[in-house]
């Protein structure tokens, strides 16, 4: 999907399939953003390189970067809300914080 619409300067589409945007200062909560025509305020701070969701998202729904897939949300996100480990999951690769079930490397316990 292909949006012409105005996006805030402090943003980053890196692909128009993207359904993320990236973060190109560190932004404070509290800072309203235009996202594509939208206006939004920001309920937690979002540093320098870190995703926010592009339009509203449902949980499971996959979340692209560069037009490629890097895994889903866990959870419902709004429009304009950080994209990070506590509501994104790669499909990929296990996350650092090693939440239960996920591990860096399969142990061969034999």
């Amino acid at each position: 999907m292909t949006l012409d619409l105005p996006l805030d300067p402090r943003l980053l589409l890196l692909s128009p399939e993207d359904n993320c945007v990236i973060a190109t200062t560190t932004l404070a909560a509290g800072t309203a953003l235009t996202l594509e025509g939208e206006r939004v305020v920001l309920t937690a701070t979002v540093v320098l390189g870190h995703k926010l969701a592009r339009h509203a998202l449902s949980a499971g729904d996959k979340i692209f970067r560069y037009g490629a897939p890097i895994g889903h949300v866990t959870r419902d996100v709004a429009r304009g809300e950080h994209l990070h480990t506590h509501n994104l999951e790669s499909d990929y690769l296990p996350t650092y914080t090693l939440d239960a079930g996920h591990a860096y490397v399969e142990r061969d316990e034999s």
